[in-house]
């Protein structure tokens, strides 16, 4: 684990395997993250017509919540008990305007969209997730092992947590004792027990709990015992991170080091190549085939093509070997430029379906390990294998690119031949007003180029005609789709 912060405008997180980028994440100061934050708010307004509430938390935006996403226990009146949490309540039976809710951020405010909030609150820990308001206990899905599912619940059976409280072991807690989860509940519980005081005094709006920052979040959620090492080239981060695993895995507190040589951390480990090419749009497979990657506003479409890797002799094998090879390759990217939403995978035509059944499953298996929540359906009769992914912020790509002022986030602008004629309308429209004395035009050099080459004639006969003279001129500092009309 690779940790850039030397920098102080931004944190820059890699998990490396033998040298290969796996995991990347990035965090900038000028950028403000609410996940996981718990605020103290306001309800501003009651929707009926999509069920949802909006609440001012203490920022410039509103925040949206659901009512899916409000306890039962906000539309009890007084010596009334607490609905079912499966039982449905309209939000206006819920909540009133103007009413005070401690609300947690679910999900980021991402382009135009608000924040989402809930008010199920949970405080993640190393080993657990604690759930103050619902009394539920469980063990995280993505510890497959039947085994070590029953032993970890033979263990929550053994812990005893207040009253009214839920928990949950997460990943991290498969193989630890029952010593390491009663401290990892009870941290929680005393931290639980802070918020709980500080809501009493607390002005509404306010923060009340905010999360960790990138580092010890990704300490916490994503160290593992396999993990050999965790550089960090700034002191300061070196000594937070070593005494946070003192504090909740002291075993390991000495894989923290400082690194501290001339060379740049992530130059030195090559990652800097490796995270210019998460830009790239497409992505060489190791046989010569390849992948495209396309996000558009709804949806991200995976295209595979074969390339060169061809065996005339055997289509149907080809194939297959290069989706596997595209499937693994398309799971590492979504984890590593955090894609989210639908995303369609259109793998090359297969026709037996034990491959189809084997390229579905890897998928499932690879994103089995992937931190954001995924569900995956069944490939169909073209190849086509369609899965969501939870989308709780922007994109790496999105974070870190505007769009194209020339082209407006197309990715392509018109050729010189169609911006010639589009200019050449403008100009006939321009001189047919009466108005119009004379007309000065600027364009790009090839456009201007095309019209006093391929439109010098019409232009001159349209001048004669009108009676107005046309002044063309190059500028080479005007893009393609770039021109100015002076009348």
């Amino acid at each position: 684990m690779l940790i850039n912060v030397v920098e102080p405008e931004e944190c820059r997180i890699a998990i490396l395997e033998t040298g290969r980028l796996e995991e990347f994440y990035v965090e900038r100061k000028s950028d403000v993250t609410l996940l996981g934050n718990i605020y103290k708010g306001r309800v501003i307004s009651i929707e009926p017509s999509i069920q949802a509430a909006f609440v001012d938390f203490g920022i410039d935006k509103n925040g949206f919540l659901h009512v899916s996403d409000v306890m039962p226990a906000y539309g009890k009146k007084e010596g009334e008990a607490a609905e079912g949490q499966g039982e449905r309540r309209d939000i206006q039976t819920l909540l009133r305007k103007g009413q005070e809710v401690l609300v947690q951020v679910s999900k980021e405010g991402i382009g135009t969209k608000v924040p989402t909030l809930t008010t199920y609150i949970s405080l993640p820990g190393r080993y657990m997730v604690l759930m103050p308001s619902i009394s539920k206990r469980g063990v995280s899905k993505k510890i497959a092992d039947d085994e070590e599912r029953r032993k970890l619940h033979d263990l929550l059976k053994q812990l005893d947590p207040p009253k009214g409280m839920g928990y949950i072991i997460r990943t991290a807690g498969a193989d630890r004792t029952k010593a390491d989860l009663v401290r990892d509940l009870n941290y929680l519980l005393r931290l639980w027990k802070a918020i709980s005081k500080r809501v009493r005094v607390a002005e509404t709006p306010s923060c009340i709990y905010q999360e960790s920052d990138l580092v010890l979040r990704t300490i916490r959620d994503i160290f593992q015992k396999d993990v050999d090492e965790i550089l960090i080239d700034e002191e300061e981060t070196v000594k937070r991170a070593q005494q946070f695993l003192e504090d909740l895995m002291p075993r390991y507190a000495a894989r923290v080091k400082h690194y501290q040589e001339a060379e740049p951390l992530f130059h030195k480990f090559k990652v800097e190549e490796q995270i210019e090419r998460l830009y790239d749009r497409r992505v060489a497979l190791p046989s010569g085939g390849s992948i495209v990657i396309d996000q558009t506003e709804a949806l991200v479409a995976i295209d595979v093509n074969s390339g060169k890797f061809k065996d005339e002799d055997n289509l149907e094998e080809t194939a297959y070997r290069t989706n596997l090879e595209a499937a693994r390759e398309a799971c590492r990217q979504l984890k590593l430029r955090d894609l989210g939403g639908v995303i369609c995978i259109d793998f090359i035509d297969m026709r037996l379906e034990k491959h189809k059944a084997a390229i579905e499953r890897t998928v499932r298996d690879l994103l089995r390990h992937d931190r954001a929540r995924t569900r995956v359906a069944r490939m169909s009769k073209f190849c086509i294998l369609e899965l969501t992914r939870q989308r709780v912020r922007q994109s790496i790509r999105k974070t870190h690119y505007s769009p194209c002022p020339v082209c407006r986030g197309t990715g392509s602008v018109k050729t010189v031949e169609s911006m010639g004629l589009s200019l050449f309308r403008q100009i006939k429209a321009r001189l047919a007003r009466l108005a119009t004395k004379k007309l000065e035009v600027v364009a790009h050099p090839d456009v201007a180029g095309f019209l006093q080459q391929r439109k010098k004639e019409t232009l001159q006969e349209l001048e004669r005609r009108i009676g107005k003279p046309v002044s063309l001129k190059a500028d080479s500092g005007f893009q393609v789709e770039e021109f100015r009309i002076v009348e």
